[in-house]
């Protein structure tokens, strides 16, 4: 079932428990995060209130006993938008309360999907499908997803990743 930007803003502040994300793009090509990126390029200092809306999203699930994660995928060298993301948008998100964690594929073999999504209180997953370019196609709840990969998926994403802290050491 394809959700718009309303249905699918419900199931990341409906949820139960859990919610997670593997993110699996080089870039994505996000109109609304532009003007961060092009300031970014040109050394200019990251704005008061940068992902502030996604911060309180965060905030008030962490505050509600939920949590909150994802991996990021990465190989090297790291794409521009990846280095961006990792500069300005990871860290506060971390702050916030998300668990994120880098998966550094450049030297594993592992049998991860290129698919991004997310599995809600382990038993809603939603995919999120891109073009090659990192433009949102469309935003897919499954109706029958073979959950047991999913939830496979993300136990061998995690396995592997490490913190934001402990891949800036190791890079």
């Amino acid at each position: 079932m394809l959700l718009d930007g309303e249905q699918f803003g419900q199931y990341l502040t409906d949820y139960k428990r859990t919610a997670w994300r593997f993110e699996t793009q080089p870039a994505y090509a996000m109109p609304n995060e532009q003007d961060n990126l092009d300031r970014w390029r040109a050394g200019k200092p990251k704005p008061e209130g940068h992902n502030a809306t996604w911060h309180e999203t965060v905030r008030k699930a962490v505050n509600a006993g939920k949590t909150i994660g994802r991996v990021r995928t990465v190989r090297q060298p790291l794409t521009e938008y990846q280095r961006f993301q990792l500069d300005w948008a990871v860290p506060g998100n971390i702050e916030a309360g998300e668990d994120i964690r880098i998966l550094d594929l450049t030297d594993l073999e592992l049998s991860l999907p290129s698919q991004d999504f997310w599995v809600f209180d382990d038993e809603t997953v939603v995919d999120l499908n891109f073009r090659s370019d990192g433009t949102l196609i469309n935003v897919d709840k499954l109706e029958d997803p073979d959950l047991d990969q999913y939830l496979k998926w993300r136990d061998t994403a995690l396995a592997h990743a490490v913190s934001l802290t402990d891949w800036n050491a190791r890079t």
